[in-house]
């Protein structure tokens, strides 16, 4: 049994966190994550844009709705000003939307680096500081977590800094992805760096996160990095009882406790997560086409046959998706070599920062302004 992870007040054991991933963490995945883990561990929400929860948008008011099951209730900010950031953690706390704050500032995608937000926001240092400050003294007690990336690049590293800056600022947990936001999702994580960020802070629980595909990954980055806990994204991309396995490793059962699905079991899961997607969105067919984007994830490794697949991926109701299943060969093995990597694998040459971004790290970030946050939430 590993030491149990302290969120604030919440205790979670084993010491595992589903990354938040825009439009894949909603409640319907979380809800098959938890069930697959036993209620055990942490499950955060899609990226939720501050502007956009200050202001009431519909859909962002729908992604902060929680499963009466949730508890703790974790909500991820994305937020430039802080200001609005303040004024989001308020209306977490007044109205008790949520048990836990975490702050996105590992983002690398180029609609939010080029506004400076995500991942090429610590670089400003006096704004990242302004940002927390503004968080924890408005979040009324609640705990306020963030996650981070290495830097931007590779002579622009941040990490460490930012480390200090949040235990300054009265974070109660950091979650650092090791790579920078030029490597996007490609090449190795540098777990290196997860270690060092634990030395710089041992003050405050570290969160390490990347290149974790199966238990035996999470149980090998505790090991080598001492990092209070894991954050688990890609390797659970269409195998939500992942976390099965990793409440399995982390309460000391071997191997042969891991989950090895039959198709016939991946395909259930399937069904019941494309059902629960319509439940949530209040329709069918927009939960089963919201779906698709699932279907490769869930059936990697298993022969199918292309034609098959692409008619999965097309399917727009959920006796469509029952009957192309269950023509399909229920009784494969879980397939050698599925528990690899998933999801984006790719870098980028660049990362797109506004203008004179780089010139002074310790500028308060002129020029960021309402339009650096997206529209709405969810990525």
């Amino acid at each position: 049994m590993t030491t149990p992870l302290r969120i604030g007040p919440h205790t979670v054991q084993p010491p595992v966190v589903l990354a938040p991933m825009a439009g894949i963490t909603n409640a319907p995945f979380r809800t098959l994550c938890r069930e697959f883990s036993g209620g055990k561990g942490l499950f955060v929400s899609e990226m939720i844009t501050t502007r956009a929860l200050v202001e009431r948008n519909e859909k962002t008011m729908q992604l902060v709705r929680f499963d009466g099951s949730e508890r703790p209730r974790s909500i991820q900010l994305y937020g430039v000003d802080p200001v609005t950031v303040g004024k989001a953690a308020r209306m977490i706390a007044d109205e008790d939307l949520a048990d836990h704050i975490d702050l996105n500032f590992g983002c690398p995608v180029p609609k939010v680096t080029r506004k400076g937000g995500g991942s090429a926001l610590p670089y400003k240092r006096p704004l990242l500081r302004a940002i927390l400050h503004e968080a924890v003294g408005n979040a009324g007690g609640l705990p306020v977590t963030m996650k981070m990336r290495k830097g931007i690049d590779d002579g622009h590293l941040t990490y460490l800094d930012a480390g200090r800056i949040a235990v300054d600022e009265g974070v109660t947990a950091i979650a650092l992805h090791g790579r920078t936001a030029a490597q996007h999702y490609g090449g190795t994580a540098d777990w290196d760096a997860i270690a060092r960020l634990k030395e710089a802070v041992p003050e405050i629980p570290v969160l390490g996160n990347g290149d974790i595909w199966c238990a035996e990954d999470a149980l090998r980055m505790v090991r080598e990095t001492g990092c209070d806990g894991v954050v688990v994204g890609r390797g659970c991309l269409g195998r939500p009882w992942l976390f099965a396995d990793l409440v399995a490793a982390f309460e000391g059962a071997g191997e042969e406790a891991y989950a090895r699905p039959a198709f016939g079991e991946v395909a259930r899961t399937m069904l019941r997560h494309a059902t629960l997607l319509g439940e949530w969105l209040g329709d069918e067919a927009r939960g089963v086409i919201d779906f698709r984007k699932h279907v490769a994830w869930y059936t990697k490794g298993f022969s199918i046959g292309s034609q098959a697949r692409q008619r999965l991926a097309v399917t727009s109701s959920l006796e469509e998706l029952a009957g192309l299943l269950d023509g399909l060969d229920l009784d494969q093995p879980w397939p050698q070599g599925a528990d690899g990597p998933r999801g984006r694998t790719h870098s980028r040459n660049r990362v797109v920062l506004p203008d004179g971004w780089l010139d002074d790290p310790y500028e308060c970030g002129r020029g960021v302004g309402a339009d650096a946050e997206l529209d709405t939430s969810g990525g």
